[in-house]
C-alpha cells in the first residue's frame, strides 16, 4: 500500500504533469516575445547602416524598442494565471504591434518582432479580433520579407501580396497543428485526472480489501475455534460419556450379582470399557481415527461394536452389510461409526428393545446406516429440549452428517420401535 509522503509525492507529480500537459506553448508564450524583441534590436542595431538610418530614427526606433521591452514587462506582471481575452489584453495586443509596425517602417529586420503576434492572438484578443490582428502582424512581416513598406511598384506590391498569402498560409497551418496539439494535451489532463480517481479508488479499494481480510481472519479463527469445539464436545460425549454410562450399568449390575463369579464378570467389562474410553478420548485429543477402524474395515467396525454392545445389554443384535463395501474416506467412516455408537447408547438408555439391527448399505454415490428396534419408541415431534446435563443424540448425529453433506432422518412412534437413518456421499479413501 501507498503511504502518506509517498502519496504526497505522487500528487505533486501528477499536478506537475497536468500543469505540463494543458499548456505545452507557456515557455513560448512567456519568453518568446522576449526573444523575438532581443533578435529584432540587435538585427536593427547591426543593420542600421545598411538599412541608412538617420539619427532621428535612431531615437525612434531606441524609444519604441525601450517602450516594448516596458509593455512586455508589464504584461508579464498583469497577464492572469489563466489567460483569457479581455479588453486589457486587446489594448496590449495591439499596442504592441503599433510599435512593431513602426519600427518595421524605419528598418524591416524589426519585423522579427512583429511575428511574435502569430503565437498569442488567440489568447489575447477577443474570437471577433483574431484573423484581423494575425493578418495585420502578417502585414509587417511579408512587407518586411518584400523589401520594407510600402511595397515599391507592381511588382513590390505583386510579391507583397504573394507573401501576405504565404504568411497566412503558414499561420493557419501551425494554428491548426497548434490546436490539435491543445487538444491532445487536454485529452492527457483528462486521462491523468482519471488515472489519480482510478488510483485513488484502487486504494480505498485495497485498503477495504485489507480490512476485509482481516475480519475474515478473525471470524475463520473464530469459527474454527468453534468448529473444534463441538467436535471435541462429540468426540468427549461419544468416548468419555458413552463409556462411563456403560461402566455404571456394568457396576450397578455387579451391586446385585447372585454370585462373585458374575460379579467379577462384568467388573471384567467394567474395566475393558474404562481402557477402551481412556484410548478414545486420547485419540479425540490428537484428532485421531476410532480405534476400532485403526486395524479394521467399517463393516468390522461395526460389526465388532453391534456384538458387543449386544452382549453389554443382553439385547440380541445383528449387523447387515449390504452391497458391495469399499474402503471410505476416513471422515466418513469415523462419522458413520459415531452415528451408530451414539445411536446404540440411544437404544441403550431409552428404547428398551428385544432386538435390534444395524445395516451399513453401499449405494450409487451414497452409504446409508440404518439403526432399527422393535423397543417402545417415542414421538419425534415430542422431544423435550436438550438440557446441560443430556448427551447430543439426535442433534449430534445430525451434525456430523451434515458436515459431510450428508443427513439424518428418524421414524419412530410410541410402541412401535425406532428407525434411525444417516445418508453420506460415498467418496473413496483416496479422495
Amino acid at each position: 500500500m501507498i503511504n502518506g509522503p509517498a502519496r504526497e509525492r505522487t500528487a505533486a507529480e501528477l499536478a506537475d504533469a497536468v500543469a505540463t500537459a494543458e499548456d505545452p506553448w507557456r515557455v513560448v508564450h512567456r519568453y518568446g516575445a522576449y526573444v523575438l524583441l532581443a533578435i529584432g534590436t540587435v538585427l536593427v542595431a547591426t543593420t542600421a547602416d545598411v538599412i541608412g538610418m538617420s539619427r532621428t530614427e535612431w531615437w525612434i526606433s531606441g524609444s519604441l524598442i525601450a517602450a516594448a521591452l516596458a509593455l512586455q514587462l508589464w504584461w508579464t506582471r498583469a497577464e492572469p494565471d489563466v489567460p483569457r481575452p479581455s479588453a486589457v489584453s486587446a489594448l496590449f495586443y495591439w499596442a504592441r504591434w503599433a510599435i512593431g509596425f513602426v519600427v518595421a517602417l524605419i528598418n524591416p529586420f524589426f519585423a522579427f518582432f512583429a511575428a511574435v503576434g502569430y503565437y498569442d492572438a488567440d489568447r489575447l484578443l477577443p474570437r471577433r479580433q483574431q484573423k484581423p490582428g494575425i493578418l495585420a502582424s502578417v502585414i509587417i512581416v511579408a512587407g518586411a520579407q518584400s523589401g520594407g513598406l510600402p511595397p515599391r511598384g507592381p511588382l513590390g506590391w505583386a510579391v507583397f501580396g504573394a507573401l501576405i498569402v504565404a504568411n497566412m498560409a503558414f499561420v493557419v497551418i501551425t494554428g491548426h497543428l497548434q490546436e490539435k496539439e491543445q487538444e491532445r494535451a487536454r485529452v492527457q489532463v483528462r486521462t491523468i485526472h482519471e488515472l489519480a480517481r482510478t488510483n485513488a479508488a484502487l486504494q480505498q479499494a485495497l485498503d477495504e480489501n485489507a480490512a476485509l481480510h482481516a475480519q475474515l481472519l478473525l471470524q475463520a479463527r473464530e469459527a474454527g475455534v468453534a468448529d473444534e469445539r463441538r467436535r471435541l464436545a462429540a468426540e468427549i460425549h461419544d468416548t468419555i460419556a458413552q463409556g462411563l454410562t456403560g461402566i455404571i450399568a456394568q457396576l450397578q449390575v455387579v451391586a446385585g450379582a447372585p454370585t462373585l463369579a458374575v460379579a467379577r464378570e462384568h467388573l471384567d467389562r467394567a474395566s475393558d470399557l474404562a481402557r477402551h474410553s481412556l484410548g478414545e478420548a486420547r485419540r479425540s485429543v490428537h484428532n485421531l481415527a476410532p480405534a476400532a477402524l485403526a486395524d479394521a474395515t467399517l463393516p468390522e467396525a461395526l460389526k465388532k461394536t453391534v456384538a458387543d454392545w449386544g452382549a453389554r445389554t443382553g439385547v440380541r443384535a445383528e449387523f447387515t452389510l449390504t452391497g458391495t463395501a469399499q474402503p471410505l474416506h476416513e471422515e466418513i467412516e469415523a462419522t458413520l461409526l459415531r452415528i451408530t455408537e451414539e445411536a446404540l447408547s440411544n437404544a441403550a438408555r431409552h428404547a428398551h428393545a428385544a432386538r435390534l439391527g444395524v445395516t451399513l448399505s453401499f449405494m450409487a454415490g451414497e452409504v446409508t446406516l440404518d439403526v432399527r428396534d422393535d423397543g417402545r419408541g417415542f414421538d419425534p415431534l415430542a422431544l423435550p429440549a436438550r438440557t446441560g446435563t443430556g448427551g447430543f443424540g439426535l442433534d449430534g448425529m445430525r451434525a456430523r452428517a451434515e458436515r459431510l453433506a450428508g443427513d439424518v432422518t428418524v421414524e419412530s412412534e410410541p410402541g412401535g420401535g425406532t428407525a434411525i437413518s444417516a445418508r453420506v456421499p460415498l467418496v473413496p479413501h483416496d479422495q
